[in-house]
């Protein structure tokens, strides 16, 4: 158990890295425009181990733009609590001056001007940088891959998965744990897993029909650093058959799996455990309640939501880290492991400016390598863009809007539904849109665009039911992503009422009229999670859209009234 005395050494190191190396300072070298690698780099080395943590990568190998959301709703016990306060209040709440570096990297608002300043974020050459410079500090330093790491572009669609596995082999992680690497379809996960020179780690993954251990994923892994003995436990995602197809890997079952990661932590503690980690792809609000329920956990590095946040958020006596994605941060935790157990914890979260970081020559050269074949495919030009595209919101993103005019219009429907998939990078005004960065945002194993017959009523359970997977207070009951996007008509939900009272005022925006739960409407979407569905690629058909229309331009939706909040 941690000792008053050591968890302000916790807090004493969490203020001096916003006071000292870390988002704090930035205002000033905004202001003198003086913002180097060095600085991004500076670290006060603290204890014996050290974590770096990377997580919801999406096959971003390259530099891209990338919108933190304006909206991220709590509720529950998580209303108003990180992440769940966005723009001037995050700000506020971790001293971040407006116009900083950490304003841009961490912060929705005035995102285009932002980018014009401060450029481009990621690239695994440049996180292959910040990788080797804590190394050079900390030579034995465990680097952790939280998952979603082999899906999110065109390449990697193209190679099954296998550009991300080579690159990221070449960054030499300890281990991973995973999410929408299954839609690969189990054989090829399998086919990637077994090739790994680290290990796949999942306690919560199960054999379907025998209910036990899959035994291709461990549940946990050791190691020895700084003469202490660690422990990481891997957790994936848990609702797997879901919010994806099940039918792609109907072998393996998943689940949180309280019970069995309480198991694990238990015996990896009698078996000498001095510290026990866990790499998480729960999701930061799932994450908090398991860290509620099971003891003995020091750290979890989470996942799946793509929450970026400057200091770690404490339950009970562990400490959950939230490293963003699409290669946009780094997580460096440093932690002081001794006498059997951890004593103090510094972290920080490191921006990847990409014009600031030097690329590592040799991931450049790989991952170029990945690239070529597909270069031209990549880099063809389908239209331009007026306004900021982004995908990050709980009800809107333009991207979603834009994919919903193009399922309106090329697939002649009433209504489009979009997924509220958090993946996806930004472009800003004046723009190319290319194929790659139509592919950022729909690049998927199950992407064919359907059109079909609805009701009224059936619409509205649709949007009921992924409501509660979103706002349910019960933090375990959050299985989806953001809300489906809907174009071609406008609802009001109110996020404080339970399932099935949240959502009213249905209206066919065409017609102005009310949507009649016994009417038959057309209704066009795409990424279904059942098997045989037909229909054209969403690529294709959002690409068609584009090139009709030229030059892009998306104006705000109104379409949604949030009450509740």
């Amino acid at each position: 158990m941690i000792s008053r005395r050591d968890f302000l050494q916790v807090s004493m190191a969490s203020a001096a890295l916003v006071g000292a190396s870390g988002f704090g300072n930035w205002a000033r070298l905004a202001a003198q425009q003086a913002l180097t690698q060095d600085q991004l780099l500076e670290f006060d080395t603290f204890g014996n181990v050290s974590l770096i943590h990377v997580t919801d990568i999406h096959a971003q190998l390259k530099p891209i733009y990338f919108r933190e959301p304006s909206i991220n709703l709590g509720v529950g016990g998580n209303k108003g609590e990180v992440p769940h306060i966005t723009g001037a209040e995050f700000r506020a709440r971790y001293g971040i001056a407006d116009g900083s570096p950490s304003h841009y990297a961490l912060s929705s608002g005035d995102f285009a001007s932002l980018a014009k300043g401060y450029g481009r974020v990621g690239g695994l050459d440049r996180v292959a940088t910040v990788i080797n410079a804590i190394r050079a500090d900390r030579p034995d330093a465990l680097l952790l891959d939280g998952g979603d790491t082999w899906h999110g572009s065109y390449t990697c669609h193209h190679t099954e998965g296998q550009d991300m596995v080579n690159v990221m082999n070449a960054l030499k992680p300890d281990a991973m744990t995973f999410h929408w690497e299954f839609t690969l379809g189990s054989a090829r996960v399998n086919e990637l897993v077994e090739s790994l020179p680290y290990a796949a780690l999942g306690q919560n993954i199960f054999d379907a029909e025998w209910d036990e251990p899959a035994e291709l994923f461990k549940p946990y892994e050791w190691f020895e650093r700084g003469g202490a003995k660690i422990a990481v436990i891997g957790q994936a995602f848990p609702y797997m058959p879901i919010a994806n197809p099940g039918w792609m890997f109907p072998e393996y079952s998943f689940g949180i799996r309280d019970e069995h990661m309480q198991a694990m932590v238990d015996e990896v503690r009698a078996q000498g455990a001095d510290l026990v980690v866990c790499l998480s792809h729960n999701g930061f609000d799932v994450d908090k309640a398991m860290a509620g329920k099971v003891t003995g956990i020091d750290v979890i590095l989470s996942g799946h939501t793509h929450d970026a946040l400057p200091e770690p958020v404490q339950v009970g006596q562990t400490f959950i880290i939230a490293s963003g994605s699409n290669g946009k941060f780094v997580s460096r935790v440093d932690l002081d492991v001794r006498d059997g157990r951890m004593m103090g914890l510094r972290h920080k979260l490191i921006p990847i400016f990409s014009d600031v970081i030097t690329p590592d020559p040799q991931i450049a050269q790989l991952i170029d390598a990945q690239r070529t074949p597909f270069e031209a495919a990549l880099r063809e030009v389908i239209g331009q863009t007026e306004s900021t595209l982004y995908r990050r919101g709980n009800f809107n993103g333009t991207w979603d809007d834009l994919i919903c005019d193009a399922l309106l219009s090329e697939r002649d429907a009433q209504i489009a539904m979009s997924p509220g998939v958090r993946w996806g990078p930004s472009l800003v005004p004046g723009d190319d849109i290319t194929r790659e960065d139509l592919w950022n945002v729909t690049s998927m194993s199950y992407p064919n665009a359907y059109r079909t017959e609805m009701t009224g009523e059936f619409i509205k359970v649709i949007l009921e039911d992924v409501a509660d997977n979103i706002f349910n207070p019960d933090p375990y009951y959050q299985q989806g992503g953001d809300m489906v996007r809907i174009g071609g008509m406008a609802y009001a939900i109110d996020i404080s009422k339970p399932q099935g009272s949240r959502i009213s005022d249905m209206t066919l925006i065409s017609s102005g009229e009310a949507i009649d739960p016994s009417k038959t409407y057309t209704v066009a979407g795409w990424a279904s999670v059942n098997e045989g569905t037909e229909g054209p690629p969403i690529w294709d058909v959002v690409e068609n859209h584009i090139r009709k229309m030229g030059t892009v331009t998306v104006g705000e939706t109104n379409n949604v009234k949030v009450t509740g909040l």
